[in-house]
């Protein structure tokens, strides 16, 4: 009896053995669940920017290094540094990943509190590996709209500030009130060519794709309305001249001269020729004449006649645009399909990838491809990046669609460094009332593999 039992029983075992075999083969053959598409994360490597524009004379190439030096001084309460400030040199803010970039690995506002003596305390919206920031009140004490910096350190207790005491903002109220936005700084990699698009081609730019736009829910108002032609975001115009402001978070500065001007007073509190006035007027804290920056006209050679804020002018004038890579990260294949994507499902819309200098004095500048990744216009960008604050003719919604070259070397993304990772900045254009809706829609129902081309693309930049 028991012989008789083995074989059936093995037969069983068989038969079951062969059933498992062949679900495991099915199994087998099915995909593995495709990888979820991710930031590749900052591109290593040398730096793809930072030195000059090629094409400059020798002139003008003595020009950008004599203001690439300034640009990177360290100013002190001599030279005019505060009463109040975010940082004590231009090339604090501007240093990732060469200079004329923008916020570093570790934050320099840290070390600064207590540089040369400083008493002064760290908010706690400032991280050591966080990024450089400014930080803005959205409205005044009684409730009317204020939108202006209110710089973190002051120069108490500093080397040179002997008799100074001044207090910091009590950020913490603030932040408790919902009443501090923040913004990093922008690099300022290619700003010659920016500044030399003529408002002609920002302007056509702006009218062209629009039953593209329109059919994506990019749209917006502009000063200029000519009948018949497609009207998407809108220019931030200079409120003196009527031409096209182009620099800052949302456009807001015309030109690369007022845009270091004003810099050199809010960020390091050191007046200049068109900033004259002190941040803090308290009387026992000036120890320098105001202003602080002004042109030398006794001075036997122009470069060293010439004002620092200048000199910045110059150095962002002629500092050439970031190089991209063409096979990191991800490989060749997978950036130029992501540069097709980027385009097919109406990124470039707005960051427009070029634009076209006009007939510049600067030979070097005349008639050259910008591959800015941006139309240079301001768009409403929705409430979840709203920061409640109006510069120009952009409202508390709207801002400058950021040029994207460089990116792939950026450790910190949108206007406040909210996020490190590309793929949460990407996701944030959407929320309501932006007009990347569409496009971010667009983004959503790629494949992963695709996602991911696209952001391998982006970091090439």
């Amino acid at each position: 009896m028991k012989s008789k039992l083995v074989a059936p029983l093995s037969l069983a075992a068989a038969v079951a053995s062969l059933f498992f075999f062949q679900v495991d083969m099915v199994s087998s053959q099915v995909a593995a669940p495709m990888p979820v598409a991710q930031d590749p994360g900052v591109r290593g490597g040398v730096p793809g920017a930072g030195g000059p524009i090629p094409g400059l004379t020798g002139t003008e190439s003595a020009f950008f290094t004599r203001s690439r030096d300034t640009f990177q001084e360290v100013d002190g309460v001599a030279q005019g540094l505060g009463p109040r400030m975010n940082l004590d040199q231009c090339s604090g803010c501007h240093t990732q990943p060469a200079v004329g970039g923008t916020s570093p690995f570790v934050n320099p506002q840290v070390a600064f509190a207590h540089k040369d003596g400083g008493t002064d305390f760290v908010p706690s919206f400032i991280k050591a590996n966080g990024p450089v920031r400014e930080a803005r009140f959205v409205r005044n004490p009684d409730g009317t709209a204020d939108g202006g910096v209110h710089d973190l350190f002051t120069i108490t207790g500093r080397t040179g500030a002997n008799g100074c005491t001044l207090a910091q903002p009590d950020f913490a109220t603030q932040l408790a009130n919902n009443n501090v936005i923040f913004r990093i700084p922008t690099p300022v990699f290619g700003a010659g060519l920016i500044e030399q698009i003529p408002d002609s081609a920002i302007l056509a730019n702006m009218s062209s794709n629009g039953s593209q736009k329109s059919a994506l829910g990019i749209k917006g108002k502009a000063n200029f309305d000519v009948p018949g032609r497609t009207i998407t975001g809108i220019s931030n115009n200079n409120g003196n001249d009527g031409t096209i402001a182009r620099f800052g978070w949302k456009a807001q500065n015309k030109s690369l001269l007022l845009f270091s001007g004003e810099a050199y007073n809010v960020e390091q509190g050191i007046t200049n020729e068109l900033f004259q006035t002190e941040r803090d007027g308290t009387p026992s804290c000036q120890f320098a004449t105001v202003p602080n920056s002004i042109t030398d006209t006794t001075a036997p050679a122009a470069l060293d006649a010439i004002s620092d804020i200048e000199k910045f002018g110059f150095f962002m004038r002629f500092l050439a645009p970031p190089t991209p890579s063409p096979d990191t990260p991800g490989g060749a294949a997978s950036i130029a399909n992501g540069n097709s994507l980027f385009s097919s499902i109406g990124c470039a819309l707005c960051h427009t990838p070029t634009l076209t200098t006009g007939n510049s004095a600067v030979a070097a500048l005349r008639n050259q491809p910008a591959n800015l990744f941006s139309d240079v216009l301001v768009h409403d960008m929705g409430d979840g990046l709203a920061d409640g604050v109006s510069q120009g003719q952009a409202g508390p919604r709207e801002f400058r669609s950021a040029p994207l070259w460089g990116l792939g070397q950026r450790i910190f993304f949108l206007h406040d460094g909210r996020t490190s990772d590309l793929l949460q900045a990407i996701q944030a254009h959407s929320s309501t009332g932006s007009e990347a809706n569409g496009v971010i829609g667009n983004f959503n129902r790629l494949p992963e593999s695709k996602k991911q081309d696209l952001l391998n693309f982006l970091r090439s930049l």
